[in-house]
């Protein structure tokens, strides 16, 4: 296995800044590695294609105002019901926001022929966990109570989201199983972190050099969890939940480069212990992150290809009413 010459050209670009001084994630405040990590997905992600309509939204969350903001595909009928992608973020859960996956949000639903409402669920450290798993499972409850309002269709649901998004994405499943909530056809789990309390594997072997390092990865966990917060919550890490059955079917994706590789794939090797049906993609070249670097890196746009397929097809699985 080898990296891929354009991964590594990110690699390059990211040692050249460090060189002439630029800090590194976990030397900054939360506000300027938002806007770092901002300003580094519009250098690297693609144009962002034309969509049909962007709106943005807000509803009541268990922290006050939600802001989401919902994408039709081009060339969709206005009058239609559309499934959804309900998709969350990656960053950490610090950094991230709606405009920092706003071209990967756009490519999936133009590919996917669904609707994507994102989600700009509570970042830490002002809204440290559970803050950001009790805003993700209220937006799906949204989605599942008005989506029809606003064109789509609550019985064709999935949910996805990379990295922290992942793991949202999870836990999200986990809670609609467990409190009888929604009904989610499909969840795609991209490069996920699911296990906060493991430091072993592909953490310890690619956890310098690569992008997400065990300097970041700290720096992130202390943020969310705080110095006292028990990482063995399966809300935290869903690889810990003590039953995996019952839940939709899944894509989980991961990054041959990343430090998350491993409990990616304990996780699809979870669920499909329980009965889950599982499509599990990894990316042997590539970083984490990457499908936010679709720019620069051409496998991002053939995993992108597959995400919007895959989910695509869980969708098409529902009955329409």
């Amino acid at each position: 296995m080898k990296l891929d010459p354009q991964a590594q050209a990110i690699l390059d670009i990211q040692a050249a800044a460090w060189a002439k001084g630029a800090a590194k994630f976990h030397e900054l405040s939360a506000k300027a590695a938002r806007e770092t990590y901002l300003r580094g997905c519009e250098a690297f992600a693609s144009p962002a294609p034309k969509v049909e309509s962007v709106t943005d939204l807000a509803f009541e969350g268990p922290g006050g105002p939600l802001p989401v903001r919902l994408y039709r595909p081009l060339d969709s009928d206005s009058d239609a019901l559309l499934p959804v992608l309900v998709f969350f973020h990656g960053g950490g859960f610090v950094v991230g926001d709606l405009d920092s996956h706003d071209t990967l949000c756009r490519r999936l639903c133009n590919q996917g022929g669904f609707a994507v409402l994102a989600v700009d669920y509570s970042r830490a450290p002002e809204h440290p966990f559970p803050a950001a798993m009790d805003d993700a499972y209220a937006a799906v409850e949204w989605a599942a109570a008005h989506g029809a309002e606003y064109g789509i269709d609550p019985s064709r649901m999935a949910v996805g989201g990379d990295s922290a998004g992942g793991t949202l994405s999870a836990v999200v499943c986990l809670m609609a199983r467990d409190e009888k909530g929604p009904e989610i056809a499909f969840q795609a789990l991209l490069y996920p972190g699911v296990d906060m309390s493991f430091s072993g594997g592909s953490k310890r072997s690619l956890g310098e050099g690569y992008i997400l390092d065990q300097e970041s990865m700290g720096y992130f966990y202390r943020h969310f969890m705080g110095d006292a917060g028990d990482r063995e919550d399966w809300r935290a890490s869903p690889l810990k939940a003590p039953d995996h059955s019952g839940l939709p079917p899944a894509l989980i994706l991961t990054a041959g480069f990343d430090p998350l590789k491993d409990e990616g794939l304990a996780y699809a090797d979870k669920l499909k212990a329980a009965g889950v049906e599982v499509n599990y993609s990894c990316y042997e070249g590539m970083l984490h992150g990457f499908l936010t670097m679709d720019g620069m890196i051409d496998m991002a746009g053939e995993a992108i290809a597959e995400i919007a397929q895959e989910v695509a097809q869980g969708l098409r699985r529902v009955s329409q009413p």
